[in-house]
């Protein structure tokens, strides 16, 4: 998606200045949308121009397309389905909101205030027929509003637009499969790609599958990583690596050493499952970002189509035999949707094929792929290749034509995929796209009060043709030789990009489109051959150690990931807790960052990563830690300085994330509260021993060792009956056990939501 990344294309800025004396503006000086105002004057006549040569709707369309644009569009929000509320929440929103908000929604001219988005599975996604702004600031709509904030706080709920969470839906993923999100940021994909991956795997157990998210902006993967925090999932890895460049960890052409290969489960990071939502113009979220209407120009998307290009055959390059990837983007422009799938099926020749989703969500409007479309720069328009003076052709390629030439074509081998598309002799004669691209899904905003958005899902049938794997490589390898003394033959002439003969044209492009998208290369990496023969004899050595020297200057800013080999750490948490290693093994699944490391060698932070992400961990290492890992698995124990611990042989905390994964399998340091005695923890925070409700509960309290303990709420009847056996519905906050007093070690929003919701239980 756009996601906040504009690119200024090689005519954008000579376009972009023309357009503003072509915008209408509003009389009031806010830019943004006002529901209050009837007349929304919002344009840009070259946007109108653009569109309406495109032909993307019918002319009986456009009058209805146009007005949905100039309107807010309507919240939409999506429940956990691995929450622990998830029942609740429904009953709530169903028989409390869709109620009580319907007065105020009739009086917006509308049927409904909130319902179920018709295509979405067991009604888990919502639409609100009310915009963010009018949620915000509408004092009848302010429970509403706070019940959002609340439940999407502590990970009950996130809000997203309706037309994001279409991808992960059509990638069908397994609970076993290894999933590349590419450009992953704000995250709100990759949190429903982690629910699917949990929400399809054995109750009680963690999946076999992973996702690795990926986002090239370190800042913004800091909200990914919020994001996805609130899943408490140990599945998951955050990087920071160039999408366009992402390593495939390749340990087999990385060591010479055979025995390392032996030890390793696997020798290749390539995924089941890739969503490569790429970059781009955004003009999908004209209604979520009305300020676009002033800054939107075609050169936007002709410049970012090289580099969609090539993020989309990296995530193909990426992806298995068999596998399955979505393409997908939240602008309407042809030369970033079909022009760029068009291109990709060049490029892969029969071993992609694009599949037909027309039987999928049969309840979700969309429309198919466009057969044909025509180009436009600041020279006007071009309907074929051959129209493009050579002057403009820096800016104007081939790829972005619906017959256009794939890098195999001007070896002169022919298109690859069927036959040769037919350009006709008449220059001025519209092109026609010989490829399927009606299986394509266009989502326009009209159909459904939604934004705009296109989608492409793409089969890998075999492996990539030879050449362009060999193209991908040399790409690869060029790329990291990149240095600033080489970048000063780029020329930047009047936004075009001028070359010296010797070098790779279009290598060149991609570089450049890169850059201007935010796209900074990574640190220079130096990892010799020697170097990593070197590595390999260490790893052969070591056995099952495998751990590898922190190389600290290898991701500036990142520290590396450090698997905990402390064994005293391990067995005291494990003893302290009663965990034992056939049921829920530690060694080997504990991480930490050196930066949590004290200068005493004493850890501060330890992370719990699933059996995947260990293995795509040790692999990492194998090959000389090409990934930037800037987040990984799930954060499970914090280190205690409380002088109490000194006594014990554990002086770690659980987290409130790692509680629930952990829980299971704990067999001391357990207590089981009432619900009397466990809203009165919430409500007061600290209580001593003789002043709890139930007597024989602040006993045994007393009776465990100092240090993090677990309260555990059952019902009367259980309470004789321990332990408890614990599944997906237990209730449990972490506490603190004191001298003389048991203290809730959770945040004051996570006490207040706990609490109203068990209040809630209570009334039925």
């Amino acid at each position: 998606m756009g996601r906040g990344r504009r690119h200024r294309g090689r005519s954008h800025k000579n376009q972009s200045e023309e357009s503003k004396e072509k915008v209408r503006k509003p009389l009031k000086s806010d830019a943004s949308f006002d529901s209050n105002i009837q007349n929304r004057t919002w344009s840009n006549l070259d946007f109108e121009e653009y569109y309406k040569e495109q032909r993307i709707v019918k002319a009986k369309e456009w009058d209805s397309f146009m007005e949905i644009l100039r309107k807010p569009l309507p919240a939409a929000f999506r429940v956990n389905s691995n929450g622990q509320f998830c029942d609740e929440i429904l009953s709530i929103l169903e028989n409390d909101f869709m109620k009580s908000l319907q007065a105020e929604a009739i009086e917006n001219g509308e049927l409904e205030a909130i319902k179920p988005l018709p295509w979405y599975p067991n009604n888990l996604a919502w639409h609100s027929n009310f915009s963010r702004k009018e949620i915000r600031k509408n004092q009848i709509l302010e429970r509403f509003h706070e019940f959002l904030k609340l439940e999407t706080e502590v990970g009950n709920m996130t809000r997203q637009e309706a037309v994001s969470m279409i991808p992960p839906l059509f990638l069908d993923v397994h609970p076993d499969h290894f999933v590349l999100d590419m450009c992953a940021a704000p995250g709100s994909k990759t949190f429903e790609l982690l629910e699917i991956i949990h929400e399809s795997s054995e109750p009680g157990s963690l999946p076999n599958g992973m996702v690795v998210a990926n986002d090239v902006d370190y800042k913004r993967s800091n909200l990914l990583i919020h994001q996805t925090k609130r899943t408490c999932t140990t599945n998951l890895i955050v990087t920071n690596n160039e999408g366009q460049h992402f390593p495939n960890c390749n340990l087999k052409r990385t060591l010479s050493t055979a025995s390392v290969i032996n030890h390793h489960p696997i020798d290749q990071l390539l995924f089941d499952r890739v969503l490569c939502d790429v970059p781009c113009s955004g003009d999908g979220t004209l209604r979520k970002a009305p300020d676009m209407w002033r800054r939107w120009s075609s050169g936007s998307g002709n410049g970012l189509h090289s580099l969609q290009v090539v993020l989309a055959m990296r995530g193909l390059s990426l992806l298995k035999v068999g596998g399955r990837m979505i393409y997908s983007t939240c602008s309407m422009n042809p030369i970033e949707n079909e022009a760029v799938v068009a291109e990709i099926l060049r490029r892969c020749g029969c071993s992609v094929e694009l599949v037909d989703v027309t039987d999928k969500l049969p309840e979700l409007i969309r429309r198919p792929g466009l057969k044909k479309w025509k180009v436009h720069d600041r020279g006007g328009w071009y309907r074929s290749y051959k129209d493009v003076p050579k002057s403009q052709r820096d800016g104007v390629l081939k790829s972005m034509f619906p017959s256009g030439k794939s890098d195999k074509d001007l070896t002169g081998s022919g298109n690859s995929y069927g036959e040769m598309a037919p350009i006709s002799s008449d220059e001025s004669a519209e092109e026609v796209c010989d490829l399927p691209l009606e299986r394509c899904v266009r989502i326009l905003p009209h159909d459904q009060n939604t934004g705009g958005f296109f989608i492409a899902v793409l089969h890998k049938v075999s492996p990539l043709p030879e050449f362009q794997e060999k193209l991908n490589q040399r790409r690869n390898v060029t790329r990291k030789n990149i240095n600033s003394s080489e970048k000063s033959s780029y020329e930047a002439v009047s936004g075009t990009v001028v070359t010296k003969p010797e070098e790779d044209a279009e290598k060149i492009v991609q570089e450049v489109a890169a850059s201007e998208n935010g796209f900074q290369p990574p640190e220079k990496e130096h990892t010799s051959e020697e170097g990593i023969i070197e590595l390999a004899q260490k790893l052969d050595g070591m056995g099952g150690k495998r751990e590898i020297p922190p190389m600290q200057g290898k991701w500036k800013g990142l520290y590396p990931v450090v698997f905990l080999r402390d064994e005293a750490v391990i067995n005291g948490i494990k003893t302290f807790y009663g965990i034992k290693d056939e049921s829920f093994p530690l060694y080997g699944h504990l991480v930490t960052r050196n930066s949590d490391i004290s200068s005493h060698g004493n850890v501060k932070r330890i992370y719990y990563v699933s059996r995947s992400v260990k293995d795509v961990l040790e692999l990492n290492f194998a090959v000389g830690n090409q990934l930037k890992i800037s987040s990984v698995g799930l954060k499970m124990f914090e280190k205690q300085s409380a002088r109490e611990c000194e006594a014990n042989s554990c002086s770690f905390r659980i987290t409130s994330e790692g509680l629930p994964v952990i829980l299971p399998y704990m067999t001391k340091q357990i207590l089981y509260a009432t619900m009397a005695d466990f809203k009165n923890l919430l409500q007061y925070k600290s209580i001593k021993f003789p002043d709890f409700v139930h007597p024989q509960f602040g006993e045994k309290a007393a009776e465990l060792a100092m240090g993090c303990c677990v309260v555990v709420l059952v019902d009367g009847t259980q309470l004789g009956s321990e332990p408890v056996k614990v599944n997906s519905s237990t209730i449990a906050i972490g506490c603190w056990k004191g001298k003389a007093s048991l203290t809730v070690m959770v945040t004051t929003v996570d006490c207040h939501q706990l609490n109203q919701r068990l209040s809630d239980r209570s009334k039925k």
